[in-house]
């Protein structure tokens, strides 16, 4: 299995509160890629890393950024010896490919054609997630039936619908639905869908359909990785394996309460996700 790292956003809400923060306490952030803040002693995207080298369910990771972030990447992946950055050529968040364009970038310039596990570069989860335990989880799906792919979930507050995509799963928890940001009202189930996906060798393919049917739609139906799950839905079999919940790194206020959590509370920083 390999693992893809989406890393070529910008940050923009983040980079915006952090230049219009008076106290000048954050200062020191301007212009970090949000995978690279610190976080509790390292970068957001080492503690991935770790993760996925200590669990030993993937043989080498891709990081995809853009070309304004591409230096910082490199040096940052200079101490490691499993992992390689690509960038998207791309410079501003208005010209960005989208993160499913970025998934099969990386699939095509590494010439993959294995299993693959894609993470936000931005999100971490609870301390009862883990690596190992996925993929178990993969593995007993796959073994019943090879089309198969497994997609993370966790529950949600009722308010909190409108800011995710929401999945509806039947008895043996395959996905039938996923609802993107719906009301409350529009759906009875509050199953947050993270970015961590783990797609079977035989879904990648599909990569290229679901561009190729998208090649004239707005950037936002090509940006947000779910809009190629939902879509994979209908196709192929897609499971969910329930987690407690997740650090969303998307403004100061969010960073801040991850940061102070794996600085203050994390319990097992060696066994941290694996």
């Amino acid at each position: 299995m390999k693992a893809v790292i989406l890393a070529a956003g910008y940050g923009t809400r983040l980079q915006r509160d952090v230049v219009a923060d008076s106290s000048g306490r954050f200062a020191h952030l301007v212009g970090t890629a949000k995978p690279l803040l610190p976080v509790g002693g390292c970068a957001l995207i080492s503690h991935w890393v770790h993760a996925l080298t200590a669990s030993d369910c993937v043989d080498c990771i891709y990081v995809v950024t853009n070309a304004v972030y591409l230096a910082a990447f490199e040096e940052w992946a200079s101490h490691f010896t499993n992992v390689k950055i690509l960038s998207d050529q791309t410079r501003s968040n208005d010209g960005r490919l989208g993160a499913v364009a970025c998934l099969q970038l990386a699939v095509k310039h590494f010439d993959i054609e294995d299993h693959v596990l894609v993470i936000g570069g931005d999100t971490l989860f609870k301390e009862d997630f883990s690596l190992r335990r996925v993929n178990e989880r993969f593995s007993d799906l796959q073994a019943k039936c090879e089309d198969s792919s497994l997609v993370l979930s966790y529950q949600c507050r009722e308010q909190e619908t409108r800011k995710y995509g929401i999945l509806e799963v039947d008895g043996d928890l395959r996905v039938v639905c996923m609802k993107e940001k719906p009301l409350p009202s529009e759906t009875k189930s509050r199953r947050a869908c993270p970015c961590f996906y783990v797609f079977s060798k035989k879904s990648i393919p599909l990569l290229d359909t679901f561009l190729e049917e998208k090649k004239e739609a707005p950037i936002e139906e090509k940006d947000a990785p779910g809009n190629f799950v939902s879509w994979l839905i209908a196709r192929e079999p897609v499971y969910i394996h329930q987690i407690s919940g997740r650090f969303d790194v998307g403004n100061l206020p969010s960073y801040l309460e991850c940061d102070l959590y794996f600085r203050e509370k994390l319990q097992d920083v060696g066994s941290y996700m694996v």
